[in-house]
């Protein structure tokens, strides 16, 4: 298809999954009608799309209130671009390109508006869960050469997310000591970061014996399972009193607690990805953030995706980064509503949707 300015699709409507009441299953719509495409915007064909528990949340309710219902979910996946809009200067019709929710360079659109028998369904400015998406430019990049679309989607969300906090906020010393709470796709990925680094000690704590095991395999240093021992006195022991760095990548508020918990108490950092249910709150002593322990949120690992998915994937080139290992469940478009529910249950680490694998 030529790039175009103004239009519509009459010839091609989407197959997407739609949220239209919080703690039902999605909905798998077709017939869905593309919106004319604004300036700024791209249609997407899509061919891989991830799920994290940003999604699970979502569908559940666990944001809160949701004022967009119905709409669609997803924010990772790979590509194939079909067209473009006005202006739009970073990607070209045919390349194949990464989405994800962090925000680069380009034109920020916001929402689109699709069409179904009536009904109007809400989309964000980028949206996964689909066959053909509507993506504003800044959340585009190309997809490096040598990263398979697969391993790719990776790139949108897990991988700038977890190795971003490591190599983009933590700015580690060398021969430091690090704790990784949480050994899901963001956790793998900061725990992928940490073995490419010079630290001392790199520590991995789960509930999950599949994914300590993976993270021994991957390089950890050490494996804490949190149902059978206290972490905070497992890495204290092991650390001369505590972790220089801990990286929360579980979502839950005791976990968060006990990452700062497990850090040294005179200069540990503790970094946290993922945010708990809404209304949830940590619970910390004053005292010792006077005493010198400090904590933060981050927001995508302050990855910026035009710098750092062009780094990741010379780390992937030079088989640092073993993405691989993370997908190793695959779901197709119909089957999202079991990709959700094995990612809530801790049965799968990061589920793979596979759209259409031939864009």
């Amino acid at each position: 298809m030529t790039a175009i300015t103004t239009g519509s699709f009459p010839d091609l409507t989407i197959r997407a999954a739609v949220l239209s009441q919080l703690g039902a299953p999605l909905e798998i719509v077709d017939q869905i009608t593309i919106p004319e495409l604004r300036a700024g915007q791209v249609l997407v064909k899509i061919a891989y799309t991830g799920v994290c528990h940003s999604q699970v949340m979502e569908a559940r309710g666990s944001r809160g209130e949701d004022n967009w219902l119905p709409h669609m979910l997803g924010h990772e996946a790979t590509g194939r671009v079909v067209a473009t809009g006005e202006g739009v200067a970073k990607v070209a019709v045919d390349d194949l390109v990464v989405l994800g929710w962090i925000k680069g360079s380009g034109v920020e659109c916001g929402g689109s508006q699709y069409g179904c028998d009536g009904r109007l369904i809400n989309s964000g400015a980028i949206t996964t869960f689909s066959d053909h998406a509507v993506i504003s430019e800044n959340r585009l990049v190309k997809l490096p050469d040598g990263v398979p679309l697969d391993v790719g989607v990776l790139f949108g969300c897990a991988l700038p997310t977890g190795a971003g906090i490591v190599l983009n906020e933590l700015d580690p010393r060398p021969n430091s000591t690090i704790a990784i709470f949480g050994i899901g796709g963001i956790g793998v990925c900061a725990l992928l970061a940490a073995v490419t680094h010079d630290f001392a000690k790199v520590i991995a704590v789960d509930v999950s014996p599949d994914k300590l095991a993976l993270a021994q395999q991957i390089g950890a240093d050490a494996i804490i399972d949190a149902r059978q021992t206290d972490p905070v006195d497992a890495i204290r022991s092991m650390t001369d009193g505590g972790a220089d760095y801990a990286v929360d990548a579980s979502g839950q508020t005791k976990v968060i607690e006990q990452a700062f918990a497990a850090t040294n108490p005179s200069h540990g950092l503790t970094v946290f990805a993922s945010h708990p249910k809404a209304g949830q709150k940590i619970t910390l002593d004053p005292h010792e953030l006077i005493a010198g322990r400090q904590i933060r949120g981050s927001w995508g690992g302050a990855s910026d995706p035009d710098v750092d998915v062009p780094k990741f994937a010379a780390l992937y080139r030079a088989g640092k980064l073993p993405l691989e290992k993370l997908l190793t469940d695959r779901y197709r478009l119909d089957q999202i509503n079991q990709a959700l529910d094995d990612l809530e249950a801790g049965r799968v680490m990061r589920p793979l949707i596979e759209v259409d694998a031939n864009v």
